[in-house]
């Protein structure tokens, strides 16, 4: 029971952070969400910086793992790009709080709590995952020989991950149904072809 209690209490202060930001929210906010009073808060954690970091680091793992499946699944290019996609929004669905914290507050986090480097290892370790994939598209032919990898990176990964700020979990579409339309626009684009 006191782990059920634990993950609540971690769910409440996700929804908070996310929607106030981290530095804006108090401990008496996050109290006063779960309906408690603000020194019992202190039971389980001894602060607000070990909530988010246990939050962020609960999705970052779980985020790494997926990825690191779908990189070790052999895939070509274009199926790696749709795997990752898809993986994305199945996070955005388990995590959306998580995840839009990460968006707003891992650049504040890094830069001011050393415990937080962790971020910014995560943010390169990702981009090397995508980045690499364009790559091996772009020379294997898959991709356009004028892809700017880096630049097509940072559009893929803004379009997804943005989806956090709407996305609702139990919503009209499943994750798997909006990746599969968001890689219908990226790949395909949304003009009809003559």
């Amino acid at each position: 029971m006191p782990d059920e209690r634990r993950g609540q209490l971690l769910a409440t202060a996700a929804e908070v952070f996310a929607a106030q930001g981290y530095s804006a929210t108090t401990v008496r906010q996050i109290a006063d969400a779960a309906g408690l009073l603000a020194g019992s808060l202190y039971y389980h954690f001894d602060s607000k910086e070990s909530m988010v970091d246990e939050i962020l680091t609960a999705f970052l793992d779980e985020l790494r793992a997926g990825y690191d499946a779908v990189l070790a699944a052999g895939l070509g290019p274009r199926e790696t790009i749709e795997s990752l996609v898809t993986e994305s929004f199945r996070q955005i669905d388990r995590h959306r709080p998580a995840v839009a914290i990460y968006q707003k507050e891992a650049q504040h986090l890094a830069d001011r709590h050393p415990r937080f480097g962790y971020l910014a290892d995560a943010r390169r370790r990702f981009a090397r995952a995508w980045l690499g994939t364009l790559e091996r598209g772009v020379a294997d032919g898959v991709f356009r020989a004028d892809l700017d990898p880096r630049l097509t990176y940072r559009f893929v990964r803004d379009t997804v991950w943005v989806a956090a700020s709407w996305y609702r979990p139990g919503a009209q579409h499943a994750p798997e149904e909006i990746a599969r339309q968001y890689l219908s626009i990226v790949l395909d684009g949304i003009a009809l072809r003559s």
